[in-house]
């Protein structure tokens, strides 16, 4: 069902299965399931993080729900509290970005690799903070979807399995025509699809995080520790509240631009997005003064009751 509705739901596969599995080992005969079975499930585990736990429970009681509907007697165990969020972005200032953009500029290899992905970078470090779309949707985009004449990008490897369109800037569009120029000039042995491409010819993968991290070091951008980042996927959330920043400077009330910026991000909520109002809050405070912060959250919450 839920792969139906366009949900990858990757995750859920893997904890369905286990729960299977259990039932298996527990030699479960009863049709729906019993509290005793959901409360051996809901058990902690050793080396286990609270949020796997919150998320194992989440997707039973999901499953408890369906059979519930399906009229089959279910157990659905309440969810223990949402494990809070400490982790905090790194946000680009605009001299590190220029900096980035200049050290992407000067890479160099040193030993010939056929595989290495070494001509997109300074094409991808700008289309990523552009756009603010997530490095595999990037790495996913082919020729047919980078329409350079009518300056937009078409994303449809995306994460919550939504496809989407997005409009770029004519400079973006200069950098791009440029990179494909270079690019069809390689003597590639391998014709591929994709717009970012290593000289075989071939779709970019892992590589590139090598050389961001080399980008990091040219542009004295050191790491700050407890996973903090800074980390290619950190020019997304500088694109996010930069933007959010530039329409706080602009007068547009913020609220009313969320579920245009969720859109263009690709959330699957625009309480996802809402998390980048409190960040630009946060750096940027005389820029929206004027937002209400108690309406931070004014976004419910998910409530689940425990019911034989």
């Amino acid at each position: 069902m839920k792969t139906k509705l366009g949900f990858k739901y990757t995750t859920g596969k893997i904890i369905l299965s286990q729960i299977d599995q259990l039932a298996h080992q527990q030699e479960e005969k009863t049709k729906g399931i019993r509290k005793e079975f959901a409360q051996k499930w809901c058990k902690e585990r050793c080396n286990e993080s609270e949020r796997y736990r919150y998320d194992r429970i989440r997707f039973f009681a999901q499953f408890s729900s369906y059979l519930c509907d399906l009229g089959i007697p279910s157990y659905i165990p309440k969810l223990p509290r949402y494990p809070k969020n400490t982790f905090v972005p790194y946000i680009y200032s605009q001299k590190e970005v220029h900096a980035l953009f200049k050290a992407a500029d000067e890479l160099r290899s040193v030993k010939r690799n056929m595989n290495s992905c070494l001509i997109c970078m300074p094409a991808l470090v700008r289309l990523l903070y552009c756009t603010g779309i997530r490095i595999g949707e990037a790495l996913a985009i082919t020729d047919e979807d980078v329409n350079l004449e009518e300056n937009y990008l078409q994303v449809k490897d995306s994460k919550n399995g939504k496809e989407r369109i997005i409009p770029i800037s004519t400079s973006l569009v200069v950098v791009c025509k440029e990179y494909k120029l270079y690019r069809d000039q390689l003597p590639i042995k391998n014709k591929s699809e994709y717009f970012f491409v290593n000289i075989n010819g071939n779709k970019c993968g892992q590589g590139v995080r090598s050389w961001f991290k080399k980008c990091l070091n040219k542009a004295a951008i050191y790491h700050t520790g407890n996973n903090h980042g800074p980390r290619i996927h950190d020019l997304r959330h500088t694109f996010a509240v930069t933007s959010l920043a530039s329409m706080a400077e602009a007068g547009v009330d913020l609220y009313a631009s969320l579920p245009i910026l969720s859109n263009y991000l690709g959330h699957g909520s625009i309480g996802a997005t809402n998390h980048y109002v409190r960040l630009t809050a946060n750096m940027y405070p005389d820029l929206i003064r004027d937002v209400d912060m108690t309406c931070l959250n004014v976004f419910p919450k998910y409530n689940n009751y425990e019911a034989n």
